[in-house]
């Protein structure tokens, strides 16, 4: 999940402005939200999740204290729905699955992961209104045939939209309207994969698979393994979390536990490497590797185990 750091001379360049008139903080704001949506230094090179997250909360706060003077700045409401959703993934989501927690601690936590993914889809629905007059209620009654207006430079924000929606639906299954809105994230997932289907190392295709989950009924698995071979190879197979991903959509729900434990391994090797702009993404996916093989016994059945055990029992 990319984002990025606000320049600092930029930040004070703000503060200095906006001692100015109405006229000229708004124009400083305009000017360095577009520096903070294309510029400056990235997180993602830096596998220190906990400096990361820890950062996460000033920026939101500073670009939505922006955009209650600038709400028509695309690349502020951009900025706006990437931190926030990467705020919840980061620092929240954790937390639910932690093993000493009770139930009503879990669930608290499933509602604040809940209302910070539909905030920050509020930001990114607002960016795509803006890039695209009408936007919101065009995609509302037609979701298809509004996103089919959306263009290739718009991708970064398609996917910003989609993924904030489909982490909200995954937080919160039993909430019939969330559900229903999963053809929503269909539409712009399928209208990013048609303009840039390599765009950031695969991670469209990698969403499919999260989202695979998600859909009410039987799950794809062979259309599931397709968007996995394709952004493996996009990836070049240096993305951890593609493979704890496929391991927790497919391997966990078939019991295949040789695979499971295979996928695992191949994360935790490849978030042993620099890996530029996929470090952060790495750093979350080993310790949810970790994690998961602590748990294997829980998750998987060891039917091999099993058998030699209802052997020795004849």
């Amino acid at each position: 999940m990319k984002q990025r750091l606000f320049p600092l001379a930029s930040i004070l360049a703000l503060v200095v402005l906006c001692a100015g008139g109405c006229s000229v903080r708004k124009f400083a704001i305009n000017k360095i939200g577009s520096a903070i949506a294309s510029g400056g230094s990235t997180y993602t090179s830096d596998d220190d999740v906990e400096m990361v997250s820890g950062a996460l909360p000033f920026a939101i706060k500073l670009v939505e204290g922006m955009l209650s003077d600038v709400p028509k700045n695309k690349e502020l409401q951009f900025a706006a729905a990437q931190a926030i959703t990467s705020y919840a993934y980061l620092a929240v989501q954790p937390q639910i699955d932690q093993g000493d927690i009770d139930f009503d601690q879990r669930q608290q936590l499933r509602q604040r992961a809940r209302r910070l993914y539909l905030r920050a889809h509020a930001h990114a629905m607002a960016g795509l209104d803006i890039a695209q007059p009408g936007f919101r209620s065009r995609f509302e009654s037609d979701a298809r045939g509004g996103a089919a207006a959306l263009k290739k430079n718009e991708v970064p924000l398609i996917y910003w939209t989609a993924a904030s929606l489909g982490l909200a639906i995954s937080a919160s299954r039993d909430d019939v309207d969330l559900i229903s809105r999963i053809p929503q994230v269909d539409a712009l997932l399928e209208r990013a994969l048609s303009l840039d289907e390599g765009w950031n190392f695969g991670a469209l295709h990698e969403f499919e698979i999260v989202l695979a989950g998600a859909r009410p009924g039987s799950v794809d698995y062979a259309n599931v393994r397709r968007h996995y071979d394709r952004a493996l190879e996009l990836s070049g197979g240096k993305s951890a979390s593609l493979f704890v991903t496929y391991a927790e959509s497919v391997s966990e729900p078939l019991q295949k536990r040789t695979e499971f434990l295979d996928l695992l391994e191949r994360a935790l090797g490849a978030s042993g490497k620099d890996a530029g702009d996929l470090n952060l993404t790495n750093a979350v996916a080993d310790r949810r590797a970790r994690w998961l093989k602590d748990r294997i016994d829980d998750l998987i059945l060891d039917t091999e185990r099993h058998a030699l055990e209802g052997k020795d029992n004849l």
